[in-house]
């Protein structure tokens, strides 16, 4: 392309290519950048308009001086037609400020160095399979359309902060795909601090050296998935403080070997799954400060090595099965932790009691430890049969299944008394008046409540009427009691 076919505006973009100088078409500008894509709106005259055919001949085959590096420093422009640059290998730093494109740039299959949009409107931008060898700069933009960089390879930092990316609700249906960055590889962080899009995020499958910053971040996909993250690796953290997400987060089979951070965060889903992070591996959890999440949450076979989670937060439905955390924070009350286990689905999760049990034991607090045990056995009971459902009220009653064993103190004394005054009242019929002994109403009713002790009282006297009654209930009252006491004993003495 020789210069005289350019126009003004173009000829100084072309004469400050090779010594890397910035044109600001920027009406009344100084030469800063600002931070808004609204810059690029200012004007639209043949004064700050460039062909993007231009700029891709300029890259391609741009003037080059000895001794100086080369690059595209544009701020304030607007782009006419496709910048096509696919499969094409670019060496110089592409810097396109607050620039407005009227069709989306095609990136795909390229080579590229540094490249920066920063604060541009575009209705799209393609960059599949490209490569990066410095880092991705697409912060404060405006992208009406979706922003494509699946299978893309990044040796810098992905920016994304303060994007708009998606256009109006609503627009292309909730299935729309509008941040494609599945099975993305960068080398350094992926930082999108009040990123908002509307519409699928695809993260599936991508690699991210560094961190996941999506603090402040707005994502809205209502009744779709709004982040799909299945098999995502994180180098460090996945940071959402303060997200406001309407839409599905799906997490399935992520590494993240820091923690993955939504203090404060908002997460919606009513009806469906807001957030799942089943058979994840996780280094931390944080779910705390936020309002109470509302969809389901899933963890079910996620490896977490400290699940920080207040029980304000959590939602109606918490799907627990199979998972395993070693310590769980903050420290509350065993009252407050249960219901979170009687969430799922109405299905009954040994497992999930004694990972609890085992947090409990952790910290030294064995009573809590007791009480979740407590439930896990009545929760259990509900599963059996009448018959099973009925001892398991009679061990319940006598001891609290052996984890209040002066329960049944309380209940020997009780009917100690009972049957000694009854006795006391009216002595049974000695049967060898000769031969029995005085008669010890006390004596007499421990005789018939303790099977295994005798006092010489039961076998010398014979009730009648309703005491014979009273001392076959003695009896009954006493073998059940204490066999649910060497249960109960048996099973507090077995458990580590």
């Amino acid at each position: 392309m020789e210069i005289d076919d350019l126009t003004p505006a173009e000829r100084r973009v072309w004469r400050a290519f090779a010594r890397a100088r910035t044109v600001d078409f920027r009406t009344g500008s100084t030469g800063s950048t600002g931070s808004t894509a609204g810059a690029a709106d200012e004007q639209d005259g043949p004064e700050r308009t460039l062909r993007a055919a231009v700029l891709r001949a300029l890259l391609l085959d741009g003037p080059r001086e000895p001794g100086e590096v080369a690059a595209l420093m544009v701020v304030g422009a607007r782009i006419t037609g496709v910048l096509d640059l696919r499969y094409a290998t670019v060496d110089s730093v592409i810097r396109l400020h607050h620039c407005r494109f009227d069709e989306a740039p095609r990136l795909s299959g390229a080579r590229l160095g540094y490249v920066t949009l920063r604060g541009s409107v575009l209705p799209g931008l393609s960059a599949e399979h490209c490569r990066i060898d410095g880092g991705l700069r697409l912060t404060h933009c405006r992208v009406d359309g979706a922003v494509s960089l699946g299978r893309a390879q990044i040796s810098g930092a992905l920016y994304l902060d303060d994007a708009e990316i998606g256009g109006q609700a609503g627009a292309g249906g909730p299935a729309r795909t509008v941040l494609q960055l599945n099975r993305i590889s960068v080398d350094d962080d992926l930082c999108a601090r009040g990123l908002r899009t509307r519409g699928l995020i695809r993260l599936d499958g991508a690699s991210v050296a560094g961190s996941i910053d999506l603090e402040e971040a707005e994502l809205s996909n209502p009744g779709a998935h709004v982040l799909d993250g299945e098999s995502l690796e994180v180098g460090a953290h996945l940071i959402g403080r303060r997200m406001r997400a309407r839409g599905r987060i799906d997490l399935r089979g992520a590494r993240v070997p820091g923690r993955i951070d939504l203090l404060y965060a908002t997460l919606s889903c009513p009806g469906g799954t807001a957030l799942r992070a089943g058979s994840c591996s996780i280094g931390e959890l944080w779910l705390r400060g936020g309002p109470p999440v509302e969809g389901r949450l899933n963890l079910r076979r996620a490896e977490i090595s400290q699940l920080h989670v207040e029980p304000e937060m959590l939602p109606g439905q918490v799907r627990l099965l199979d998972l395993t955390y070693t310590f769980l924070t903050p420290h509350e009350p065993a009252e407050r932790r249960l219901p979170m286990l009687e969430r799922d689905d109405g299905a009954f999760d040994p497992h999930a009691y004694e990972q609890l049990t085992a947090a409990y034991r952790r910290t030294g607090d064995d009573r809590a430890a007791r009480l979740v045990q407590l439930a896990k056995l009545r929760r259990h009971r509900g599963t059996l049969p009448w018959y099973g459902r009925l001892w398991g009220h009679l061990q319940d009653a006598a001891v609290g299944y052996g984890f209040r064993p002066l329960r049944a103190a309380g209940w020997l004394l009780s009917l100690l008394a009972a049957g000694s005054v009854a006795f006391a009242l009216e002595h049974p019929r000695a049967l060898k008046a000769s031969e029995a002994p005085d008669f010890d109403p006390v004596f007499y009713t421990l005789d018939l409540l303790l099977p295994v002790v005798s006092f010489g009282q039961e076998t010398a006297f014979a009730p009648s009427g309703w005491h014979r009654g009273l001392s076959y209930v003695l009896i009954l009252t006493g073998w059940l009691l204490a066999t649910t006491v060497v249960a109960g004993v048996t099973r507090t003495v077995s458990r580590p």
